[in-house]
């Protein structure tokens, strides 16, 4: 392993922890005040809405400028918010508005980093070094996300808000840290001084105009994402109205994590041995025919069988897709190509959570796993219609490169 590329794995696992706790103690600490239920569920749907409207900015912003520096100005807005969260839980004594506004700001900036971290990859490391560099990368991901929640839920017990924002600003600042020291080879893009600001963001919607199928491909790879979080909150959902215990909810997320992790250590020979779009397809077709199965023997057991399995074809349609594009889309246009996607599995995520207030206000949540597996099963049928009717009107999308 280089020296970049252990620099640059060690501020993914230091900005994961610091984001996932911080994340999950400031909704939990909101709901400690009686009556904020309605507070905390207005505040998740405020950041949607802020990360919707600043995308299309901040993934211009990519493309003009050091995806490096946009990384650390991430990272060191994180910190800087996590030492003022430190301050405010010791000298103010109405916290809650501060915790709302330190919700919104993490949960921005992280999805800003999502996006340049992806370009950044695409950017500063070689074509042959993506598919090794994919699965040590879910490995991180992943062991953070369940260092997280496994460590979250016991620390939630027993720390303060002092603690945890002493604790996120400590891992946050390592973040920075090895975020500075991680190598930066900057590539020239074409478009950077001949095109304006202003240009170059209405120019987002002409790449879709320029490229429908390929887009419309990877639209369709984003939507596992959306139904990750739809599940993220039917099945608790679900639990509750069987009266299941909620050790069943935590057991959901460490199979998921588990399936997830086991995709890091085997995907680099997925990648060498398939092509990617091959990977994306049969694992929407995967998913839809689990989501079927699930919801025709819904029981917590199967349940928490299936998330590991969805874990599993999850990790590897979106480690797919994102190395498929970093060998499509030119350098200079990919901060602009992930603020498409990341617009539409916002607004798909939106919808979602409108059909299970729906399904939930009428008693048939159940019947919101069956919605998920016919939306799933489109979108692999779709899929597959535009891989093989694609190849005519343009070989090269056909093509490992």
């Amino acid at each position: 392993m280089t020296k970049k590329t252990r620099h640059y794995l060690c501020a993914l696992f230091f900005d994961g922890l610091s984001t996932g706790l911080f994340l999950m103690a400031l909704p939990w600490l909101m709901l400690s005040g009686e009556g904020n239920g309605l507070f905390v569920a207005s505040v998740a749907i405020v950041c949607t809405a802020a990360s919707f409207l600043v995308t299309p900015f901040f993934a211009t912003l990519i493309d003009r400028h050091s995806r490096k520096l946009i990384l650390l100005s991430m990272q060191g807005l994180q910190a800087l918010t996590a030492v003022i969260t430190l301050l405010v839980s010791i000298y103010v004594e109405n916290q809650l508005i501060w915790l709302a506004a330190a919700q919104l700001i993490f949960w921005v900036s992280s999805d800003v980093a999502w996006t340049a971290s992806n370009a950044f990859v695409q950017e500063n490391f070689q074509p042959e070094e993506y598919a090794q560099l994919a699965g040590r990368q879910e490995v991180v991901l992943q062991g953070t996300t369940l260092a997280a929640g496994a460590l979250g839920i016991l620390l939630l017990q027993r720390w303060s808000l002092t603690e945890f924002a002493l604790f996120a600003s400590i891992a946050s600042s390592l973040g920075w840290l090895f975020f500075l020291l991680t190598p930066y080879n900057r590539q020239p893009r074409s478009l950077q001084s001949k095109a304006s600001f202003k240009a170059e963001l209405v120019q987002s919607a002409s790449l879709v105009k320029a490229q429908p199928r390929f887009f419309a491909l990877l639209m369709l790879s984003t939507l596992s994402y959306p139904l990750l979080t739809y599940l993220a909150k039917l099945v608790p959902i679900w639990f509750a109205e069987q009266g299941v215990s909620g050790s069943w909810f935590s057991a959901y997320y460490l199979s998921f994590g588990l399936g997830s992790l086991l995709v890091g250590f085997v995907i680099q020979k997925l990648l060498a041995r398939f092509q990617q779009t091959q990977i994306m397809l049969a694992a929407l077709f995967a998913i839809s025919l689990l989501l079927l199965t699930v919801a025709n023997i819904l029981t917590p057991i199967f349940v928490v069988g299936f998330a590991a399995l969805f874990g599993v074809f999850n990790a590897a349609n979106r480690i797919a897709r994102i190395n498929w594009m970093h060998h499509q889309i030119e350098v200079s246009k990919r901060g602009r190509s992930e603020g498409v996607l990341t617009l539409f599995s916002i607004a798909t995520q939106n919808l979602s959570y409108v059909v299970i207030a729906l399904l939930s206000a009428q008693k048939i949540t159940h019947y919101g796993f069956y919605i998920a597996a016919v939306v799933m099963l489109f979108a692999a049928l779709a899929f597959y219609g535009l891989v093989k009717g694609r190849t005519a009107l343009n070989d090269s999308l056909t093509v490992k490169t």
